[in-house]
């Protein structure tokens, strides 16, 4: 119950289109269930891919055709889990006897089935969805696509003797977001990008000398030879692209702050590796943020984990 076999899917999705990465999702879950691991982890809103189009479209242009019929086609492309699009992956987490954190786009039946969230889910090894974490803050250019989440995701999951948590991205940079974490026990904090060095190299390892506590970053890969020939507008959209736009960087830190997986670029695959409960109980000797150093009778927090709809059925 002390050690956990994990594995960090640092691949390309076949961008923008939810069948073929689904097929990549398998061919992972697959891979790392035939080797043992109990958990495996992909990159923020892998399924179907980051929205990198944005920044290079000049996508804040008003009432632009093009930023529309990419939009409508990124919708086209999100996951509506309440439709069982998850189901393959939850069958095979069960199968397999492996969790699974999948950072995806959700198309929230719940907020009217047409606008977007950067959703991190957490499927158990009994293959049950058990939390979707809608992204509270979408970062910069990604607010003119995704929503704005809510709380009812901030929650923890046993996973033998670990207690796994997750955020999206920039939500890692919130002192608050982490809190909640920490609070409900964390001690192997899931952070999911999509991708890069200058992302995960700094906070990886902060955040476990903060928490005391494991952090495993995933990110994704995307080079210019992985956008699929049909995506609409796609020779305006390279127009202007770099030859790699996510070149990785996914890495584990120990409880202690040091690394155990050093980020990797520019490589696709699983990174494999096994953790020992044991050393997250050593580190909290002398530090521990929601225990014993912390002071709930000066400062407390308070999350509403309420899943935020606008209409409230009365009487159904």
């Amino acid at each position: 119950m002390n050690t956990l076999k994990l594995a960090l899917a640092q691949i390309s999705p076949h961008w923008l289109n939810k069948e073929k990465t689904v097929e990549k999702i398998i061919s992972s879950i697959t891979d790392a269930g035939k080797q043992n691991c109990e958990l495996i982890v992909f990159g923020e809103a892998f399924l179907p891919g980051y929205p990198f189009w944005i920044a290079l479209t000049n996508g804040a242009e008003w009432n632009s055709t093009l930023q529309k019929e990419l939009h409508a086609h990124y919708i086209s492309n999100a996951v509506q889990i309440e439709k069982g699009e998850l189901d393959i992956v939850c069958k095979l987490a069960k199968e397999y006897n492996i969790a699974v954190y999948l950072g995806i786009v959700e198309r929230a039946v719940q907020r009217g089935g047409h606008s977007l969230y950067c959703s991190l889910v957490y499927i158990n090894q009994s293959g049950e969805i058990k939390s979707v974490h809608r992204k509270l803050q979408p970062t910069y250019e990604e607010r003119l696509c995704w929503a704005a989440g809510d709380g009812n995701g901030l929650q923890v999951h046993t996973l033998k003797n670990f207690t796994a948590g997750g955020l999206n991205c920039w939500e890692n940079w919130m002192p608050l977001a982490r809190t909640a974490l920490y609070g409900l026990g964390e001690d192997l904090h899931i952070a999911v990008w999509p991708g890069s060095l200058h992302n995960t190299a700094d906070i990886t390892r902060f955040i476990a000398l903060e928490a005391r506590s494991f952090v495993v970053s995933v990110s994704g890969l995307l080079r210019l030879e992985d956008f699929p020939e049909d995506t609409p507008h796609l020779a305006k959209i390279i127009e202007n692209a770099p030859a790699v736009l996510a070149n990785g960087g996914s890495c584990i830190a120990g409880p202690d702050g040091k690394w155990i997986a050093e980020p990797l670029l520019n490589k696709e695959g699983l990174i494999i590796e096994t953790l020992d409960f044991n050393r997250v109980l050593e580190e909290r000797q002398n530090f521990d943020a929601a225990g014993h150093y912390s002071r709930p009778d000066v400062t407390r927090l308070s999350i509403n984990r309420e899943r935020q709809s606008i209409i409230q059925l009365i009487n159904e």
